[in-house]
């Protein structure tokens, strides 16, 4: 599992770096910044796509292709250090987006197949920890490696991440079993027709949209809002992706017997926590208070949502990880665009406000759908049980 999370570190810090350092890369392939951030769209797009693409392309080789999904990614990598083409460059975030997406649909049904049932939350929680790590240490660190080293010194850190990454998942997978029998492909894209996996895959995009668009535009509320030295935005970015780290974990724990509890307390609280930031940004002593306290929140109740997400696709094998993948993925393509669209340096956090309450107010309307599964699970159970003894 760790193994498995120290790739995803690698790939998710190559995902999040570029937000560091785009004006320098810009200037260097003689591109304007916004042209630049279309390199992140392309990514997002990409992960989205790729996640049930690559799925089902692998669906033979299921856990043989992850070494090569991180080999992949770190050719792009050699590629795009190299490179003095924008448009190369470009075709190498998409080909590296279709990498992670398929390694990290791989993955994150290879890991539910690792634990026994009862310890799922936990290893997906260790798994997305790996994401939480990048914000922590790849987001600051390649924003630092950009100023000191230019944008090429990231990349090439990427490359070398990918070194250790690749030969420990190759070395340190389990020894493979007779492969089970799969259902038909047809019947795992029917599932994407049950209600509570569609709510599932909707909430899940609609806190990551709330979550990296206020992310996304934290930079200008530090300098402008809150009137700090540009220094201080690595130190604020490292403080949300601490409070991400230590919210999935929890989550991992949580999600386990106290999914919907988390779900039902968790959401107006991050909802909450957002209006709050918006308000007191201008606050620096609490917005770094605050900027921890939604990382933990948004990662909390996010990570509870994705191991629902694989547990109401659990009857897919070959594409609950790719679900998960998708969710995340529309989440971090979609918030910054409404981020965007919003005025001021407060905006992008109303947005997430709005998207959080957006989400909370779905799932109070579908809780009867939601609690209905779940009292005949537990019923059928208890049946099974009966008829054991």
């Amino acid at each position: 599992m760790y193994l498995l999370a120290l790739a995803v570190f690698a790939m998710g810090t190559s995902e999040f770096m570029l937000a560091g350092f785009l004006p320098d890369l810009a200037g260097d392939l003689h591109v304007t910044v916004g042209t630049a951030g279309t390199l992140t769209t392309a990514f997002a797009v990409g992960m989205v796509v790729g996640a049930p693409l690559v799925a089902v392309l692998a669906r033979r080789w299921s856990g043989r292709v992850l070494p090569g999904f991180v080999l992949v990614f770190l050719a792009t990598h050699v590629v795009g250090a190299t490179t003095s083409s924008f448009a190369v460059l470009f075709a190498t975030r998409v080909v590296a987006a279709l990498a992670y997406a398929g390694f990290l649909a791989v993955a994150l049904t290879t890991a539910t197949g690792l634990v026994p049932p009862d310890r799922t939350g936990r290893a997906l929680a260790v798994l997305l920890s790996g994401t939480t790590l990048a914000t922590v240490v790849g987001v600051p660190g390649g924003a630092v490696l950009g100023a000191l080293s230019g944008w090429r010194s990231a990349f090439w850190v990427v490359t070398l991440l990918c070194v250790p990454a690749a030969v420990g998942v190759l070395t340190g997978r389990p020894a493979r079993t007779a492969p089970a029998a799969r259902p038909a492909l047809r019947s795992e894209f029917a599932l994407l027709g049950r209600p509570r996996l569609a709510l599932a895959m909707l909430l899940g995009a609609l806190v990551n949209a709330a979550t990296f668009g206020g992310f996304t535009f934290l930079a200008p509320v530090v300098t402008d809002t809150a009137g700090l030295d540009g220094l201080w935005v690595p130190v604020v970015l490292m403080l949300f992706g601490v409070g991400s780290f230590f919210g999935v974990t929890a989550a991992g724990r949580l999600s386990e017997r106290h999914r919907d509890r988390v779900l039902a307390v968790g959401g107006p609280l991050l909802s909450l926590g957002w209006a709050a930031l918006a308000l007191l940004a201008d606050e620096s002593v609490a917005l770094m208070i605050l900027v921890p306290v939604q990382g933990a929140l948004s990662f909390a109740v996010g990570g509870v949502l994705i191991t629902r997400v694989v547990h109401e696709a659990s009857g897919a094998p070959t594409l609950a990880g790719a679900y998960a993948t998708a969710a995340l993925n529309v989440g971090a393509a979609v918030g910054p665009l409404v981020a965007a669209g919003t005025s001021g340096t407060r905006g992008p956090l109303w947005a997430s406000v709005a998207l959080v309450a957006l989400a909370s107010l779905i799932a109070f309307a579908a809780r009867n759908v939601l609690t209905a599964r779940e009292a005949h699970d537990a019923g059928s159970g208890e049946r099974r049980r009966t008829r054991r003894r």
